[in-house]
């Protein structure tokens, strides 16, 4: 067959349009993002290292699959003539179906996310290219055209495929040949990105964001035509090397390449533990929280290996759900190659391995709380919510986890959560046995509320609270430090002895002085409420709405309503001010049917100050503005 006719036979390159969410990337790519740009190469050499990992695990149970190359390499070459960058590795490799999705589609949930949160600010979107997972595409910042070879482990040369596009909304692939495994990415360089094909230049950047690399990197030797290569990295995992011997922006680099994230760590714990059990762990605090932090199904947990050989990216049965935003690495001697996410979760060590590491990572967030409090508060605006979880979900390490917690209070004008327990234990007023607190939809909403009337007038502290996990939490946290927590819009206020011996006798009083008052509201209201009392909370408002100890809370009940879940009935108490102006016209009034009307706008007025709705909004404002009209009334 003549050269001529085997290529009019061979089959034509399949053109593809890439998934729309790629095309809009790579727009952002080419024309905005410039700032720190040499990051492409750590993406594109992290990309290596993982098919490079997930070839040597699959190799356990198959080694034929590393035969004729067991060992595994990156290279990295170039051609300063041609402006071209290749990046190598004898990994897994891809083959056609697995570069069409892999390398034409975002397969990522949460990709229509990174797009709402494009800010038109270059730096800024920049970082959330690391954040959202898609650093492949980052090459397209200094490439005109990039190239892909693969074939994947296990398959026949023929089997090889060729992958390739500009960037221009398409991407062709064609079978190709391949005697070696593993992948190839060659670059075409942009002219003004040629600095990337420069050896001294390409080797800096790998010592600066691969020298961690468990793989070598290999390079040719400077100078010279010859094919002999030489690494450009250390070639040695980082946390099997001494903590002594690293410098923290070893560790802040190495951070970056296992979690895809272009901002530092806030902090991190690196142990190695002997004896009984022997596993070096490394654990980072982000810096910030990653799109999915709220998704609970969404991938986390720790990179896990066995004896340096890597086993599974997000191995989340070594830390509780409610720090699922630590991000690091355990390396186990203990544990079999094999191991499975069922062995895993049914395994003693890693339930010992678990509490150890909880108890580590809970032990670096209460140092930094000690030690840097401005670090903390960021960490806080990021992670509270989340870390407030293990409140409830982890009552063998509660103890460990109030202290971590911060509160909004009325002690506090900043609606900033900064107060602690303990701060708050140590103004405690003398005489009162109880932590006070208080639930609503925002801080400014609480500060707001009738239920700290007369709290405040006594110069007593409540702590406010209002994201949505609060009032589970609250559920959980009995005590700290000998003072219950009390919600002081449930049941009595429990004053003790800050309430004075007038303030007993005045309303006590105020209760023999209104049965026939607090009976015609009863009346009136009916089944709405289970009782009328007069208020030892109000000192300014008419009417507050107060729940029984074990009622579900207005938070709670919205939170399951919006889920669609049946909500449990609630029959609150009413409590009114009988010293109000609105209840003494409503005391004077003896129509019955204006007396109900007078009734029912007070107990919403208190059902608004409750959960912020009432059942029926028409028939609040007409009762409103009938009693507007009144008072307006000449004469």
């Amino acid at each position: 067959m003549t050269e001529a006719t085997a290529a009019s036979t061979a089959p034509a390159p399949e053109k593809h349009g890439f998934q729309a969410e790629v095309r809009e990337l790579l727009r952002l790519m080419i024309h905005s993002l410039y700032s720190h740009r040499e990051i492409f190469l750590r993406e594109l050499i992290s990309n290596a290292s993982d098919a490079n990992d997930k070839l040597r695990f699959l190799a356990l149970a198959q080694p034929d699959l590393l035969a004729g190359e067991s060992e595994l390499k990156i290279w990295i070459d170039f051609d300063a003539g041609k402006r071209t960058l290749s990046i190598r590795d004898n990994g897994i490799g891809m083959n056609r179906e697995e570069a069409i999705t892999h390398l034409g589609t975002i397969a990522k949930s949460g990709t229509a996310d990174f797009f709402k949160r494009l800010t038109g600010d270059q730096q800024k979107d920049s970082q959330l290219i690391g954040q959202f997972g898609v650093g492949f595409y980052s090459a397209f910042i200094v490439a005109e055209e990039i190239e892909v070879y693969s074939r994947k482990a296990g398959e026949p040369a023929a089997s090889g495929i060729r992958w390739a596009s500009k960037a221009d909304g398409e991407f062709t692939i064609e079978p190709a040949a391949r005697d070696e495994r593993g992948t190839m990415v060659v670059l075409h360089l942009k002219e003004e990105a040629k600095e990337f094909a420069d050896s001294w230049r390409l080797r800096s950047l790998v010592r600066r964001y691969s020298d961690h690399i468990a793989f070598s990197v290999l390079m040719r030797k400077e100078g010279e035509a010859s094919l002999d290569w030489e690494p450009a990295n250390q070639g040695q995992a980082l946390w099997t090397r001494p903590r002594s011997d690293l410098k923290d922006e070893e560790y802040k680099e190495f951070y970056q390449h296992i979690a895809h994230d272009f901002a530092e760590p806030l902090a991190w714990s690196h142990n190695k533990v002997e004896g009984k059990r022997e596993y070096t762990s490394l654990l980072y605090v982000p810096g910030r929280a990653p799109f999915d932090l709220y998704q609970r199904d969404a991938s986390r947990g720790l990179k896990l290996y066995v004896r340096r050989v890597f086993i599974m990216d997000d191995a989340e049965q070594f830390l509780p759900m409610y720090l699922r935003f630590f991000r690091g690495v355990l390396d186990s001697n203990d544990l079999p190659l094999n191991v499975s996410r069922e062995l895993l979760q049914k395994d003693a060590e890693v339930e010992a391995m678990r509490a150890a590491l909880t108890k580590r990572a809970l032990d670096l967030l209460a140092r930094i709380a000690k030690e840097e409090p401005e670090k903390y508060a960021m960490f806080w605006k990021e992670f509270g919510p989340v870390l407030k979880e293990g409140t409830g979900e982890d009552a063998a390490n509660r103890d460990k986890i109030l202290p971590l917690l911060r509160f909004a209070s009325t002690h506090e004008e900043s609606d900033e959560p900064k107060v602690t327990l303990a701060d708050y234990v140590a103004r405690i007023k003398t005489g009162q046995e109880r932590i006070y607190y208080l639930i609503s939809d925002s801080i400014a909403a609480a500060r707001g509320s009738p239920y700290l009337e007369t709290l405040r007038s006594k110069g007593i502290e409540v702590l406010l609270l209002a994201d949505r996990v609060d009032e589970w939490m609250m559920g959980y946290a009995r005590e700290f430090e000998g003072k219950r927590f009390k919600d002081v819009a449930r049941g009595d206020l429990e004053l003790g002895t800050l309430e004075d011996a007038a303030d007993k006798t005045a309303s006590e009083e105020a209760v023999k002085e209104n049965k026939k008052l607090l009976k015609r509201i009863k009346d009136a209201l009916d089944e709405r409420v289970s009782e009328v009392k007069v208020s030892s909370r109000l000192a300014d408002s008419p009417a507050v709405l107060v729940l029984d100890e074990g009622d579900m809370g207005a938070q709670m009940r919205r939170i399951l309503a919006a889920t669609g879940q049946a909500v449990p009935e609630a029959k609150p108490k009413i409590e009114i001010n009988v010293g109000h102006p609105l209840i003494k016209r409503l005391d004077a009034t003896t129509a019955e049917d204006e007396f109900g009307e007078l009734a029912l706008l007070v107990y919403d007025q208190a059902k608004l100050a409750e959960s912020g709705v009432v059942a029926n909004p028409g028939e609040f404002v007409r009762r409103l503005n009938k009693l507007l009209g009144q008072l307006m009334a000449p004469g």
